[in-house]
């Protein structure tokens, strides 16, 4: 299939993880000037030379082509070499004013039985999910708290076979850090009087960048303000997810990013990310 130009605006980075055909990789996903979202996979972000690496809500122009061996719509490769990256983010001046004029171009589903139905009406992979309320976030320890040795080896076996990388790169490739918790929101949709409870994993990489923020800050003690912004912050904002579902497991869905402008007060002006980063 013929790649194509496209203008994307960049929602989600997901965490890093070993990959055995690209070293370590990202989902990233976007919405594209037509009105569509769209998933490049894999990204492996660390790499990216710094004048392509963009971030969340800037917007990029690039070639992809539909991705062969992922038949999820959204999902395309990324032609990393053709990225330009357009001015700085979008600004969270004014109520978020600028991001809001994209946001209000998506579809929100209210709950999230209904954003399943229309992954398996339409084929839907990636959608907007604004839960009625966040009841808890669950921070569980990972069965390995560090990469296995099978796990490591992907992160450095690529460039070691191929020479793409120099010793600065294998350094920085090897020294990925494992998340040692998963980190699930438990919420509830309200439909009609109905309230739909539903838990899902967060694999955004802002939230895995806070865990190691609150780390460096607090040491053992980084639980309390890790869950003030995650269960308290964020939802007094009008907290969103961005939910993708998984390759492997099809109808398996994840909050892929965290999206959460101010609540809309007339006037209000944001004070930037909640996370702080």
């Amino acid at each position: 299939m013929a790649s194509r130009p496209a203008r994307i605006l960049i929602l989600c980075k997901t965490y890093p993880s070993p990959s055995g055909k690209h070293v370590e990789t990202s989902c990233v996903a976007g919405f594209e000037e037509n009105g569509k979202f769209i998933r490049l996979f894999p990204v492996p972000f660390r790499l990216v030379d710094d004048d392509k690496k963009f971030k969340k809500w800037q917007w990029i122009k690039a070639r992809v082509e539909k991705a062969k061996n992922d038949h999820r719509p959204e999902s395309h490769r990324l032609f990393i070499d053709t990225i330009t990256v357009e001015g700085e983010p979008l600004s969270v001046k004014l109520g978020w004013r600028d991001r809001r004029k994209v946001l209000d171009r998506i579809q929100v589903f209210d709950d999230f039985a209904a954003l399943d139905q229309a992954r398996i009406s339409t084929g839907i992979t990636l959608g907007l999910l604004r839960p009625s309320r966040i009841l808890c976030l669950d921070i569980t320890r990972t069965e390995n708290p560090d990469w296995t040795a099978e796990e490591r080896e992907k992160l450095v076996q690529n460039e070691r076979q191929g020479g793409l990388f120099d010793a600065a790169d294998e350094r920085r490739i090897a020294t990925l850090r494992k998340l040692p918790f998963d980190f699930h929101y438990r919420y509830s949709c309200e439909i009609q009087g109905d309230s739909r409870e539903y838990r899902h994993k967060i694999a955004d990489w802002e939230a895995g960048a806070l865990y190691w923020k609150c780390r460096r800050s607090y040491g053992t003690a980084w639980e309390a303000p890790f869950r003030a912004k995650l269960e308290k912050s964020l939802p007094a904002a009008d907290l969103t997810f961005l939910m993708g579902t998984i390759h492997r497991f099809p109808d398996q869905w994840l909050i892929v990013s965290l999206i959460y402008p101010p609540k809309q007060q007339s006037g209000a002006e944001c004070q930037g990310s909640l996370f702080g980063l």
